[in-house]
């Protein structure tokens, strides 16, 4: 009687493979959406990753998808920064500059596009991430704002919207090459928001809202 060859089956990949893949096409995909706007091809954002065009759509079944996670990612990055900063006992004011320091770095304004016209706003993923952003960021003003060394009349609209339009180049100009003057710039902003204030701004403190119902 003949022994039965066993059925050699295939060893499902382990989990954390399937982790990195798709936080590799999240990170090329930030990338190549910073280069060159939300329409570059899916297949090139594979090839950056490093995958193949079929893992990039199991995880994300149409592009909406992906814009949708790179900006969750963004904000979740950002929403990071802003929790490290809360752990520090220090300078409060130093903690919220250090914080917009690392949020222009993630590049926000070249997506903030992307939140606008690609995609449903009010995605649960998406306001998630958002409300839980904007809590942190209240937190990190208000203690600077506790210790006198933020001055009363600023929004968190104000410090966003700042930290958006100093990450966007100039019209005609590339992206990366306006980088070595990003921070220089905000330092400049980041002075002006120190207490007590030298001026008395024109109208009121800018919130979120504001800014997105703009």
């Amino acid at each position: 009687m003949q022994t039965a060859t066993p059925v050699q089956r295939k060893t499902p990949r382990p989990r954390a493979d399937a982790l990195r893949n798709r936080e590799r096409i999240v990170a090329a995909a930030r990338e190549m959406f910073v280069e060159l706007g939300p329409d570059v091809p899916l297949d090139d954002i594979a090839r950056r990753a490093g995958v193949g065009n079929a893992t990039v759509y199991r995880n994300f079944p149409d592009r909406d998808a992906l814009v949708r996670e790179v900006v969750c990612s963004v904000m979740d990055r950002t929403s990071e920064a802003a929790e490290r900063e809360l752990m520090e006992t220090g300078d409060a004011f130093e903690a919220l500059a250090r914080f917009l320091h690392a949020a222009v770095d993630e590049r926000i304004s070249a997506l903030c596009p992307m939140v606008s016209s690609t995609f449903d706003q009010h995605h649960p993923d998406l306001k998630a991430a958002r409300e839980r952003c904007d809590q942190l960021v209240e937190q990190l003003m208000g203690r600077a704002k506790a210790a006198g060394q933020l001055r009363a009349d600023v929004g968190i609209g104000d410090l966003m919207v700042t930290a958006v339009q100093l990450g966007r180049p100039p019209a005609g100009t590339d992206c990366f090459s306006v980088d070595r003057f990003v921070h220089r710039h905000l330092q400049l902003f980041l002075d002006g928001l120190r207490a007590p204030a030298r001026s008395v701004l024109p109208g009121t403190a800018v919130t979120m809202e504001d800014l997105r119902k703009a």
